[in-house]
């Protein structure tokens, strides 16, 4: 059996102390509790995820949904895979525009999507109903219909 000895556990008590696992633990509800307000107002969310047209896209498909944007700006898609779940990326001319709207959780929570995936309009089609292959079909037909090339 493992055992620890005195003098190893004194050496861990800065990680021991019940101020930072109180701090850890408030802040995890605070923020799964601010993503579960997001979760369930998007359920009840009447608006349709994904809007494609001659202009451009409407993105409401997540709680950092980036609106509306036109087909000028669109560079291209991209495919970004998390443990089997596929995204689409939308590769934009000027990300940091849609990187700075919205509050300070937002504009965080696009800060790390563009840091971990090059974009930080990324589109998941768990809250759609259509698989990716088919909307990854549908978006690269309007981008070559409408959009401008690379």
């Amino acid at each position: 059996m493992f055992q620890l000895s005195p003098a190893e556990i004194a050496s861990q008590r800065r990680f021991n102390s019940p101020w930072l696992v109180h701090s850890i633990g408030m802040m995890s509800i605070v923020f799964f509790g601010l993503c579960g307000v997001f979760g369930v107002k998007k359920m009840f969310d009447k608006k349709p995820g994904l809007i494609l047209s001659a202009s451009g896209i409407v993105d409401n498909s997540s709680g950092v949904s980036a609106g509306f944007i036109p087909w000028p700006e669109i560079v291209g898609f991209d495919i970004f895979e998390v443990q089997r779940q596929k995204m689409l990326i939308v590769k934009v001319t000027h990300p940091e525009r849609y990187i700075e709207v919205g509050g300070s959780m937002r504009r965080t929570l696009n800060r790390v999507n563009f840091k971990m995936c090059g974009s930080p309009i990324a589109i998941t089609p768990n809250s759609l109903q259509i698989g990716f292959k088919e909307l990854l079909s549908v978006c690269d037909a309007y981008f070559a219909k409408y959009g401008k090339s690379p």
